[in-house]
């Protein structure tokens, strides 16, 4: 290895850039203070932009922060997945080595993907939440280590990144919240042209406030004539400078090498192009310098020594010395932190590589290739198989290139670096036909039978038999299949169609295009085929081309009467969980239950318990609730401790979501807080952001509206389909409208209906913004836009399984017809409308006591609106309510049951409405929620009835618990909340269950008005309701 020379060309002063200094030293200083920070650094090739990051890194340094720098390795055309982040954070492992062990404790196997030092990575299924997971993962490693240490993470040239580094940096960019860290990457700007990958990051990473732009402009003349006098060690004559500024236009790099030849003498230099400039620099080499030169040149960006020396074949002081030569005259440098060399300036590299001879460029690759496969230590393992790939590849062997370009796709997929898989497996095709069939008989489908079946099964003696993996050879369908699931997995959704699509037309034709280097693979292939179709349907749903029902239809077809598999068990499994969403019935519970049957004779686990979830689901809509959720509570527990991840994310979206839908919203938000933890320490981002949308939506039941506005807009935030933001604007609308906020409500439904779209109108989506739709057009006084709604969703109809929807769209729509029953505008046409919400209740089931609290509020307040209403009929809905814990629900029917009482003009009835109205208003505006405030306020004053407690005149009630209603077992678990016991604590001194326990919890929250069990426990010690004694606390429950 070459010690250190001196190069002649670097100015020892660094001239301008004040103002962008400026920039980044407020990065930094704002970093230090816990808020992380992100810059781009864009201009073009030559400009300063690697000099500028080294002067800032320098500084950081000096103020006492860890640098890490990493650089994008472009390799012929090639990037290397990952490789910045790679490199930035070996660089962090050294400068912090135990601070990143304890960082990453617990996910090193998920981290090994990017940093091989932490251990084996693991092998696993890869599903669409596997780069998400190792996303956030790395977010969440960065976050604690910079917790305690400022950290510059520089990542230069991203305009050779591949498209998992591109990925990477833009989520960290979007997510990343707390930390001492500031991200800087650089990139050519003159590079970016239309149709660069990179440009459409650039247009996101734009549209963010959380990042800066800085682009390096040209030096101006007195800042050129300040960089030749740093260089010549002297004052420049000023001709010189006017000279260099005229034919640099002020490029940094150009400065340099004009200013070095001309000091050398080299006038020509001055008038020839800036190209043959700098490859007449490279021609004054020696002839052995110029000759590595050449080498470094189609190596890669960085080279490392003993790969060098293998290739060059030089004797070892002949190599040193032309390094030397090379190094000393500026056109080489030693890579930094690493065992090899770069061109100093890549503008020289590409000069050099573009004189390269076509013969002389495939014969360098394959010496690199031979060289690499003769002694893989040459590179680090992380490279190894991208670059022997890439060797073999531009040496334009094929019967090489073809099998290590599959062994470079496995080792990407492995990484979860899907974008580059899938460019592989494309190159892989284009290799296919030029191929020797020799070679192509020895390939097998090593590490693809994870997401693709075997050769179909055959029925031998009772037993299922199948083609060996090990003896059979990989075929050009295979390489379409693992195409199509990385085009899906790394989001090039059209182009993993289009192999979809090839592969289809390739099955249906019985024979792959003529040749003999593709076998036939046709409709004896029907599991394939199967395979395939639901491969299009998922692609046709996340690209809003239509529901995807009939791919679905069509593979349940080619797998109709064949033996169980995992592709049969699929394909059921994905027809079962379409049906729930959209059309369930009985044939959807069938469906399921056939799927985990066959999965579970096949050993499909993850299969299995999707399946067993989608089974549990259907059982709690068609009324069979403790048994589905005896099944889903199961599958919960068991995929947690296996560790399949992403099961465990849907566990804790369904299971909470059916719980939500009973009613049982406590319980569900106990789940969902335990999901949340799993999802975030799994890296389930996407799984976390449907998770915290069904959080907001519990928390809105139980009253804790501030907590669900903020469930919500994370939900939003981290959602990264439609649905989860859908769901967040969801949550947001219904609390804008209940807080009397409705050009708020209105704005926040338009974001829902355009998240979800109108390609695919699933009811859990579709409901809700109808029912929004109705309740918003009501509030507007837009009574005709409401019922035109109403009678949209009627006409379609509420699917089974559909009533915790369909039960308050049945409930806005019935309020407000009964709202405007005095408005003569109104009159006409309401009787249909009544007829047909009245219809619509009697087909609607009522197994849990939600549901059946809803059809006694949707029933009362269709008497309301005939004028029919009755204390008796509210009593009912009130006595209902009062066992749900849903404080808003209560407060609003006890508000109408004391309109009522009051209507009747009884005396007997006051003190009982005054009592209901006073509840009812207290937790109106306890919640925020105005309108309904305002609306008991108005009846009080207009019955003369105080809403306030009246000053005590007189001896207090023997027992003030009984003035609020409860009951002798509610004053007891009362005294245990005020205590500051858990639910199971007090089931267990109360030798009840815990749900028991839960309920009467709700029912005291109900009566008291409040939302949650610290206000109950301020109600009690403010009304002095138990001796303090009572209330000491006893054990942690």
């Amino acid at each position: 290895m070459l010690g250190a020379v001196e190069t002649r060309s670097v100015s020892p002063l660094f001239v301008g850039r004040a103002e962008e200094q400026g920039t980044l030293h407020d990065a930094l200083a704002r970093a230090h203070e816990g808020e992380p920070q992100a810059l781009l650094i864009g201009g073009e090739a030559g400009v300063g932009k690697t000099r500028l990051v080294e002067e800032f890194a320098a500084a950081a340094r000096g103020r006492g922060a860890v640098v890490a720098v990493g650089g994008c390795v472009e390799i012929g055309a090639d990037g290397l997945p990952f490789a910045p982040f790679s490199t930035s954070l070996r660089a962090l492992r050294r400068e912090l080595p135990g601070e990143l062990a304890a960082a990453a404790a617990g996910q090193e196997e998920e981290l090994a993907r990017l940093l091989p030092e932490l251990g084996e990575s693991r092998a696993g299924r890869h599903d669409e939440d596997g780069m998400a997971r190792l996303f956030e993962l790395t977010a969440r490693l960065l976050e604690r280590v910079t917790a305690e240490h400022t950290v510059v993470l520089a990542l230069e040239d991203l305009h050779w990144a591949d498209a998992s580094t591109r990925h990477l940096f833009s989520y960290l960019i979007r997510t990343l919240r707390t930390g001492r860290l500031v991200i800087l990457a650089t990139y050519r700007s003159d590079d970016i042209h239309r149709r660069h990958p990179l440009r459409p990051l650039l247009a996101e990473l734009d549209r963010l406030r959380t990042i800066r732009r800085l682009e390096l402009a040209r030096f101006n003349r007195d800042e050129v004539g300040r960089q030749i006098a740093g260089i010549l060690a002297r004052e420049p004559e000023p001709d010189r400078v006017d000279a260099i500024f005229e034919r640099s236009d002020g490029n940094a790099f150009f400065v340099e090498e004009l200013a070095v030849a001309a000091h050398e003498g080299c006038r020509a230099g001055l008038t020839d192009s800036l190209r043959d400039l700098l490859l007449v620099r490279v021609e004054g080499l020696p002839e052995a310098a110029q000759q590595v030169s050449r080498i470094v040149a189609e190596g890669g960006s960085t080279v490392e020594h003993r790969l060098l020396a293998a290739v060059a074949r030089l004797a070892e002081d002949d190599l040193i010395e032309a390094l030397r030569s090379a190094v000393n005259a500026g056109i080489l440098a030693p890579a930094p932190g690493d065992d090899g060399y770069r061109f100093r300036h890549s503008l020289v590299r590409e000069a050099v590589s573009d004189d390269l001879l076509p013969g002389e460029r495939s014969r360098l690759n394959r010496r690199y290739a031979e060289a690499l496969e003769s002694d893989p230590s040459l590179v680090p393992a992380d490279e190894r198989a991208t670059r022997l790939a890439s060797y073999w590849y531009h040496a334009h062997d094929a019967a090489k290139a073809l099998p290590a370009v599959l062994e470079a796709s496995v080792a990407a997929r492995r990484r979860h670096a899907y974008a580059e898989q899938l460019r592989l497996l494309e190159r892989a095709m284009e290799l296919w036909d030029s191929a020797p069939d020799a070679v192509r008989r020895t390939l097998r489908p090593v590490d693809y039978t994870e997401v693709y079946p075997p050769p179909l099964p055959e029925r031998r003696g009772g037993t299922l038999s199948g083609c060996d993996a090990a003896t059979t050879a990989l075929r050009y369908l295979d390489l379409l299949a693992e195409a199509a699931v990385a085009g899906r997995l790394c989001g090039e959704r059209e182009r993993a169609l289009k192999i979809t699509k090839r592969a289809l037309r390739l099955l249906q034709d019985e024979d792959d295009p003529p040749s003999s280097s593709r076998p036939r693979s046709g409709r004896g292939d029907p599991q394939r085929a199967a395979w395939f179709w639901i491969q299009r349907s998922r692609l046709v749903q996340r690209l809003a081309r239509g529901d995807g029902w009939k791919e679905i239809a069509t593979a349940q077809n080619l797998v109709r009467g064949l033996p169980p598999s995992e592709v049969h068990a699929e394909v059921l499994a994905t027809a079962a969980h379409w049906s729930m969403l959209r059309e369930p019935g009985p044939d959807t519970l069938a469906a399921a239950e056939r799927a985990v049957e066959y999965a579970r004779m096949v050993g499909a686990d993850e299969i299995e318990s999707n399946a067993r979830l989608t089974l549990g689901g259907l059982m709690v809509e068609a009324g069979q609730i403790e048994a589905g959720l005896a099944h889903m509570y199961e599958v919960r527990e068991e995929v947690v401790a296996r560790g399949l991840a992403a099961v465990v994310g849907r566990s804790h979206v369904n299971l909470p979501s059916a719980l939500e839908g009973i009613g049982r919203s406590e319980e569900s938000v106990d789940i969902l807080r335990e999901g949340l933890r799993l999802t975030r320490r799994m890296g389930l981002t996407e799984s976390e952001g449907w998770v915290r949308g069904n959080l907001a939506e519990s928390l809105i039941s139980l009253g804790r509206w501030d907590e669900a506005a903020k469930a919500a807009v994370s939900a939003q935030r981290l959602g990264r389909k439609a649905a989860p933001y859908g769901s967040g604007a969801n949550s947001l609308a219904f609390l804008a409208l209940a807080r009397g906020e409705v050009a708020e409500a209105a704005r926040h439904l338009a974001d829902a209906r355009a998240s979800y779209g109108p390609h695919d109108p699933m009811p859990q989506h579709d409901l809700p913004v109808s029912c929004l739709t109705v309740a918003v057009a009501a509030a507007e006084g837009r009574l005709a836009d409401a019922r035109t709604e109403l009678d949209r969703t009627l006409e379609s109809g509420f699917p089974l399984g559909t009533q915790r929807y369909a039960w308050p769209l049945l409930l806005h729509a019935a309020t407000a017809e009964a709202d405007a029953r005095t408005l003569p505008a109104a009159r006409a046409g309401r009787e249909q409308v009544l007829d047909g919400i009245f219809s619509a209740v009697k087909r609607l089931t009522t197994h849990a006591p939600v549901w059946y609290a809803h059809e006694q509020w949707v029933r009362a307040e269709l008497h309301r609106s005939e004028d029919r209403s009755t204390p008796d009929v509210w009593s009912e809905v009130v006595t209902a309510f009062e066992s749900l814990g849903r404080p808003y629900d209560l407060a609003r029917v006890r508000y109408r049951l004391a309109e009522s009482l009051l209507a009747g003009g009884g005396e007997d009835e006051r003190d009982r409405a005054a009592e209901l109205l006073r509840l009812a208003h207290a937790a109106a505006r306890h919640l925020g929620a105005r309108p309904l405030a305002d609306a008991a306020t108005a009846l009080g004053r207009r019955a003369r009835l105080p809403l306030a407690p009246a000053a005590a005149t007189g001896p207090a009630p023997a027992d003030p618990a009984e003035a609020l209603g409860l009951t002798s077992r509610e004053r007891d678990v009362l005294r245990l909340v005020a205590a500051g016991h858990t639910n199971r604590r007090i089931a267990e001194q109360l030798f009840i269950s815990p749900k028991t326990a839960s309920v009467h919890v709700s029912n005291i929250l109900g009566k008291l008005g409040v939302s949650g069990r610290g206000e109950a426990a301020a109600v009690a010690h403010r009304l002095g309701l138990f001796p303090a004694e009572l209330l000491m606390p006893g054990p942690a429950g």
